[in-house]
């Protein structure tokens, strides 16, 4: 059932219902892949010109870029969201479709503004880079949600196209801003895609009734949550374990160490929530519902909530590892 707003609404209330169909919660997800590509290029100076590129940068791919998706995905999944989440700006009524539309094409003309001025102010190779970057995001951003092609429909097309956007363009772009591409860099984006790839398959389960009213093919829809589960958590694990790899051939001999104590305390997790997702996890649950809930999420569906727990845990173990390869690697080259 959707919820109508009858009054009208100050401008104040206008301007925070355009900010939340933005999703603001999804805009720092972009930061820690930017912030590893560029400490891998060990390039970037602690000057206010430097940090002005990287403010630029993260606009560009969190508020603007990330928001634009979430915007048109807001538009184009209005009877979805009557269902799955009647509280959003549109279903509400705190926004009109047309206001939508319009929100959705002023971000879009600003991350692709701020593209255009990084491709020229950098210049080259790199210049393009970035300006491919963006441009590609926000194509897979519109045809994420929108027909023809609407992505999201099938999971196989879905969560690569999550994964292309916040783990994978985000490094490169990163790198280019300060240097050129480091060999590392192709390795590191695409193990971040694959983790990303993992991670939006599990967060299907928050929509799993939506998606099957609506003829969506999530994999929770396809082969239940127990499959999805296990699904994801092999990715992950293959995520950790190539990544350790890759240490011990970078000769990051410590980081391997940490890499493989990661792994094992992870699948400790993943096998108690596959067992029985109800139980979660006891700590995440405390950090999800009193701490970071606001900023992560919060569900009432039992195996999104366990999701919601595991990533908590699953973030800090591989973006802690993440940063310090990467500032390893970013070290390396200074030296």
């Amino acid at each position: 059932m959707s919820v109508t707003v009858n009054r009208r609404l100050s401008i104040t209330d206008k301007v925070r219902a355009h900010l939340e169909i933005l999703d603001p919660v999804t805009w720092i997800s972009v930061f820690p892949y930017l912030a590893g590509g560029v400490m891998v290029s060990g390039a970037m100076q602690p000057t206010l010109h430097d940090y002005l590129l990287l403010l630029a940068l993260f606009l560009m791919f969190g508020p603007l870029g990330t928001g634009f998706s979430q915007s048109i995905n807001d538009y184009y999944d209005l009877e979805l969201d009557r269902v799955n989440e009647p509280t959003r700006p549109v279903p509400s009524g705190r926004l009109t479709e047309n206001e939508a539309v319009w929100n959705s094409v002023v971000v879009f003309l600003l991350a692709l503004g701020i593209g255009i001025f990084l491709g020229l102010y950098i210049g080259g190779t790199r210049g393009m880079i970035i300006l491919g970057s963006i441009v590609a995001g926000l194509i897979i951003g519109y045809i994420y949600s929108a027909p023809p092609f609407k992505l999201k429909k099938n999971i196989l097309t879905s969560a690569p196209a999550v994964g292309f956007y916040y783990g994978f363009i985000t490094w490169f772009s990163a790198n280019a801003l300060f240097s050129d591409i480091r060999p590392e860099v192709y390795w590191l984006a695409g193990l971040n895609f694959f983790m990303a790839v993992a991670l939006i398959i599990l967060n299907d389960f928050k929509s799993a009734e939506g998606d099957r009213k609506g003829g969506l093919k999530s994999l929770t829809v396809m082969i239940g949550s127990k499959g999805t589960f296990l699904v994801s958590f092999i990715i992950i694990d293959l995520v950790f374990l190539v990544f350790a790899w890759l240490e011990f051939r970078w000769g990051l001999y410590p980081l391997v160490l940490l890499m493989l104590g990661g792994l094992l305390l992870n699948i400790i997790l993943q096998v108690r929530l596959y067992r029985d997702p109800a139980s979660g996890l006891s700590i995440a649950n405390t950090v999800v519902e009193d701490g970071f809930g606001n900023a992560i999420g919060q569900s009432e569906v039992v195996e999104h909530k366990a999701f919601l727990q595991f990533q908590v845990a699953n973030n800090i173990l591989f973006l802690f590892n993440n940063l310090i390869a990467a500032g390893a690697i970013g070290l390396q080259y200074m030296n």
